[in-house]
């Protein structure tokens, strides 16, 4: 197996994992755990995982300047894109949140080109235009329904901070193994979490057996395999192809949420799927070399 496809795979598995977030936090919600308090433990529980995945707290070795950076820059960032994302919900259906959050392909491809950072060519181009179809396909056009302005530009914010967050990611972990940069990253998302959440007193509510549950899933896989499959495909791959082939995120959720939610799944849906699968085969069949980003000295 080629460097290419093993780290294509490594953004899908890291796809999926992201993919089962919404479901798990649905699920715990019918049980009264709030989103701050789920995200507190998500990435609380995280962080030993990644200790270990890293190979203990020895191999945490990095430059004081980039340590904190990670935190603070990365907590932030990953912080921001979660609250944005989840709190549109209050104003908008999840299927007009997950198009309008699923055009960060987009606006990853139009930076990337603006800042000389990777070619967009017409490959790149028709990957990401069927992907964008099947995604709209799967989820149904955003002006079926009102979109109040607050809703709007949350979704819409969340899609073009992540965006930005992609590449930074990249550039801000350097030459730190993927788990040790993950290590940093989800420490300064948890105690961003864990501050809210302690605030607000709901820090351990509803959290009975099936939430713990929930929340060790979503720390294992959602967070700790995520990332670093993340980290490692976007190092080969680059952000515009990384981001491509995210885009089979909402079809792994569409296929969870018919599993566990009991949701229908239409023919809409399996079009949309299609396509997604279709613009990742023609991304994977025609690989563009990537323009390295050079790491920031440490």
């Amino acid at each position: 197996m080629t460097p290419e496809r093993r780290a294509a795979g490594l953004i899908l598995l890291a796809a999926c994992g992201y993919g089962t977030l919404s479901i798990g936090t649905t699920l715990a919600a019918r049980h009264g755990v709030t989103l701050a308090a789920l995200m507190s433990w998500r990435y609380t529980l995280a962080v030993p995982l990644l200790v270990i995945a890293a190979g203990g707290f020895r191999s945490l070795r990095a430059s004081p300047a980039r340590a904190a950076t990670l935190v603070i820059v990365g907590g932030l960032g990953q912080t921001l894109v979660t609250w944005l994302s989840l709190s549109a919900l209050q104003w908008l259906t999840a299927a007009t949140m997950g198009f309008l959050f699923y055009t960060y392909p987009a606006w990853v491809a139009v930076f990337a080109a603006v800042a000389g950072l990777e070619r967009l060519t017409s490959v790149r181009v028709g990957a990401l235009a069927l992907a964008l179809v099947g995604i709209t396909l799967m989820v149904g056009s955003p002006w079926s329904a009102p979109m109040p302005l607050a809703g709007v530009v949350r979704a819409l914010g969340a899609a073009v901070v992540y965006a930005l967050y992609l590449p930074l990611l990249h550039r801000m972990r350097g030459p730190l193994e993927a788990s040790v940069a993950s290590a940093y990253v989800i420490a300064g998302a948890a105690a961003v979490f864990l501050v809210a959440a302690t605030s607000q007193g709901t820090l351990f509510r509803g959290m009975t057996a099936i939430p713990w549950a929930i929340a060790f899933v979503l720390a294992a896989f959602s967070t700790t395999v995520a990332f670093i499959a993340m980290l490692r495909g976007l190092a080969v791959l680059g952000a515009v192809r990384t981001a491509i082939l995210s885009t089979v995120e909402p079809f792994w959720t569409t296929m969870l949420g018919a599993l566990l939610l009991s949701q229908r799944v239409g023919l809409a849906t399996i079009a949309g799927g299609a396509c997604i699968i279709a613009a990742i085969v023609l991304l994977q069949r025609t690989a563009v070399p990537v323009i390295p980003d050079a790491p920031p000295p440490e």
